[in-house]
């Protein structure tokens, strides 16, 4: 039997997780929500997704930030991204954001530092449930989309519990003049972690995206000690808590540089990009 939780006490996410929810037969799991509270004028969107650049601007290279992590906070402390320069991978859980550099290590970022890209949140989890037999990335994708009443919007996803196994990867920092991401992740370092405890933060985003961010599933891994992780590749997992905050807003600054009003943004190898392909691959063993 499933065990499903709906929150009530974060609006209009929790309002429509109910109503899609019941919509689609869910009613059985005990679905209670809140009224709808009204957006006041000038105050952020804890049900939105904040967004820094595009994903297509990422891939051609556009590596320079213009968002300190400090002013990224004050739109949410949960999400991905990346950091000056693609030096490694972002992710932010509980307010604190973590750099894991190419040698899988993880360290805090200091809020001066500044990101290119990130799409981060206020988590406030609508949904939650037990995930059992995941034997890789597409049965994870199969399995948390059954209990989702939609695929047109998107979710934050956290999931927490011990791994059985999971293989994530990390860019070392560039140089200018900046490569493409795709030759980026022919140089990344692959971590492989076994039977570690740990979270993997992120989104599942709409189709409609595509060129905007990565439609479909992208995941980061960080242990329970914060001390390593990186871009989820591979995993199997049994008995992990999932938890989706339904995110029915989007926001989206964008760079005021040369570089990004002149760039070709049509959108190519992030297919790629995302599944890791490289020529060049570093394995190192966690336990």
């Amino acid at each position: 039997m499933k065990t499903v939780r709906i929150s009530s006490r974060f609006g209009r996410a929790a309002m429509f997780a109910a109503a899609m929810l019941a919509l689609t037969g869910a009613a059985r799991w005990g679905v209670t929500f809140a009224p709808y509270q009204t957006q006041q004028p000038g105050a952020i969107d804890r049900d939105a997704v904040y967004q820094v650049s595009t994903i297509n601007a990422l891939l051609q290279g556009l590596y320079d930030g213009f968002i300190t992590f400090g002013e990224l906070k004050q739109h949410g402390g949960f999400g991905l991204g990346t950091i000056q320069a693609a030096d490694g991978e972002v992710m932010g859980i509980d307010g604190v954001y973590y750099q894991v550099t190419s040698d899988g290590v993880a360290h805090v970022i200091p809020d001066d530092r500044v990101t290119p890209f990130a799409a981060v949140t206020f988590f406030e989890p609508d949904l939650s449930f037990t995930l059992d037999g995941v034997e890789s990335f597409a049965g994870l994708e199969k399995k948390i989309d059954e209990h989702l009443p939609t695929t047109n919007i998107f979710y934050a996803i956290k999931i927490s519990g011990v791994f059985d196994y999971v293989r994530a990867r990390s860019v070392p920092g560039q140089q200018k003049p900046y490569p493409p991401l795709t030759e980026v992740v022919k140089h990344q370092s692959e971590f492989e972690f076994d039977g570690a405890e740990g979270v993997m933060i992120g989104w599942r985003c709409p189709s409609y995206v595509k060129d905007l961010n990565v439609p479909g599933y992208h995941l980061h891994f960080l242990t329970a000690a914060r001390d390593r992780g990186g871009h989820v590749l591979d995993a199997r997992m049994n008995g992990v808590r999932v938890e989706i905050d339904f995110t029915l807003g989007f926001e989206m600054i964008l760079p005021q540089s040369d570089e990004f009003y002149q760039a070709s943004l049509a959108g190519d190898g992030l297919d790629e990009v995302e599944r890791g392909k490289s020529t060049i691959r570093w394995y190192r063993e966690y336990h």
